[in-house]
Order: C-alpha cells, then structure tokens, then sequence
C-alpha cells in the first residue's frame, strides 16, 4: 500500500511540472546557456573584457541567479517524487554544476570558476535530443574503447620495441628510444610522415616495407575500424534507450501495464476531491450491483465445494 504524497507537495509540484515541461521553458534556458557560453567567449578578448567588465559581471550573475531559479522550480516539480529526480542522470548533472559555483573555494578561484562555467555549456545536451543522444553513446562505448585502448597499447609497444632493435641505431632521432618510438608509431597511425618513414627503412632494409605495411594495414585500417563499430554499435544502442525513456515519460499511469499485460488502475493523487469521490461512489454501486447478482443467484452446493476444492 503506497502513501499520498502530502496535499502541500502535491499543490507545489504540480504548477512547478507544468511550466519546466513547457517548450518556452526549455527554450529560455537553452538561451541563457547560449548567451552563459557567449559570455565566457567575450572574456577572452581583453580589450572588450576590460572595456565592460561591469556589465561582463552582471550579466554572468544574472545567468547564475536563473540557473539556480531553474533548479530550485526542477526540484519543486518533484516534491511529491523526489527520488525521481535523483534517478536522472542529468537532474544530478545540472544540480552539482549550479550548486559548485555557491562553493567559497570554487567562487573564488576564477579558473575553476571559468572551468566550471565552460562545463554549464553541456548542459545543452538536455536540450537537444541528437546531441544527447551522442552522449549517451560515448558513456556506453567506454568500456570497448577502453578495450581497444589495451589492445592499441599492445600493438604499439611491440612494434616499437622491433622498431628500436632494427632503426635504433640507423634512425636515433624517431627510434632512438622506445619513448621516441612510441611517439613515431602513434603519429604514423595517422599517416602523418609515412612516406618520409619508409624512405629512412628502405635505407636500412628493404623488409622495412614489411614492417611499415604491416603497422599501417593494423594499427590505421583494423584496429580503427574497429573502434568506429564500437561507437556505432553504442549509438544504436543510445538511440533505443532515448527513444524508451522518452515513451515511458510519455506514457500515462493508466498506459501503464503490469508484467503480466493487465492495465493497472490508478488515481492521479492530483484529482480534486469531486473527482475521488465520483470514483468512489462508482465503486460502491459496483460492489452493490456484484452483491444483488450474489444474492439472486447463490451458488449450488456442489459448486460451493467445487470453489473452495479449487481455492
């Protein structure tokens, strides 16, 4: 058996949920990130920086004053729900970005202040769905890009130790140490000084080509490759989650359904009283109605027994 939420929640989120659902609501903060962003940009000129630092300063207060305005109406819609707010991720994101700019250490540090004011520019990721999306897909390619970057680590180690042992001594300045090696190797993985690279091996030998063409065809076509199918692969895979969230968001309580099919009935604790006690008199004449049937046709004995052998 669940709780109402207290009447006085109810009363705050509701009229809280209604206006940050509004499109003219997500409109006006994605601007205020906007203009937040074009500000931090405006700084970098000194000239103009210093020509307008007043009005640089009030309007940064003002972007701040509304992004706290913005949290604390996010917060008041979930009043009668608060651990749905802490489930969304980007709830806790935009909550600890506005809240660290109030921290003494933070406010007075202007670097991690500006650091701190560049990150508010993700928060235009809430905003724009493809941009979200693409987020998503990097959070969950993490853990194959990780495995790509052992893997990557591996090639590169042991074609660098070969490279030292056979262009060490001929070659000093790109394979002089495995540090110099590595270096090379990473910048040859974009073929960037291929051509001067092979020049140099074929003055040692010409099974540098071998060696060269193998990295080339591993390092720059495979193993690449198969970096670019693990970031689709998860951007599919973001695609489906948004496109579930947003359903679920979307779906009514009385959409929703239980595991087993059946539509689950629900009350809206929001409904004003006339309408609770319209559903309950509509449940009271239905009991009545179920109990006259009872009462005109009682069930034979042996059907009697049959129902509590069956119970």
């Amino acid at each position: 058996m669940t709780t109402a939420p207290a009447p006085a929640r109810t009363r705050l989120a509701a009229p809280c949920r209604t206006l940050i659902e509004t499109p003219s609501f997500s409109l006006a903060v994605l601007a205020a990130i906007l203009l937040n962003a074009a500000l931090l940009g405006a700084e970098t000129y000194q000239g103009f920086a210093a020509a307008h630092a007043a009005g640089l300063r009030w309007a940064e207060h003002g972007c701040l004053a509304f992004f706290t305005l913005e949290m604390l109406l996010r917060l008041a819609a979930h009043a009668d729900r608060p651990k749905e707010f802490w489930r969304d991720g980007w709830n806790v994101f935009d909550l600890v970005v506005v809240a660290c700019a109030y921290i003494p250490f933070v406010r007075e540090n202007a670097t991690v202040l500006r650091l701190l004011r560049m990150v508010r520019v993700l928060r235009t990721a809430r905003f724009l769905p493809q941009l979200r999306i693409l987020f998503i897909a990097v959070s969950r390619s993490l853990p194959g890009t990780i495995s790509f970057l052992f893997v990557g680590a591996v090639v590169l180690y042991v074609y660098a130790m070969v490279g030292w042992v056979c262009f060490g001594s001929h070659d000093p300045a790109h394979f002089g140490s495995l540090g110099r090696a590595l270096l090379t190797l990473f910048l040859l993985m974009t073929l960037e000084g291929l051509q001067d690279a092979i020049y140099n091996g074929l003055s040692v030998s010409r099974l540098s080509l071998l060696y060269y063409g193998s990295y080339v065809l591993l390092a720059s076509f495979v193993l690449v490759n198969v970096l670019i199918g693990v970031v689709l692969n998860s951007l599919d895979e973001a695609r489906e989650l948004d496109k579930a969230a947003l359903d679920a968001a979307r779906r009514t309580p009385d959409e929703q359904e239980t595991t087993t099919g059946t539509p689950v009935a629900r009350i809206s604790p929001q409904a004003p009283p006339a309408e609770l006690a319209a559903h309950i008199a509509d449940v009271r004449r239905a009991l009545d109605t179920l109990e006259q049937s009872l009462a005109a046709h009682p069930p034979v004995p042996h059907d009697r027994d049959r129902m509590v052998t069956t119970a």
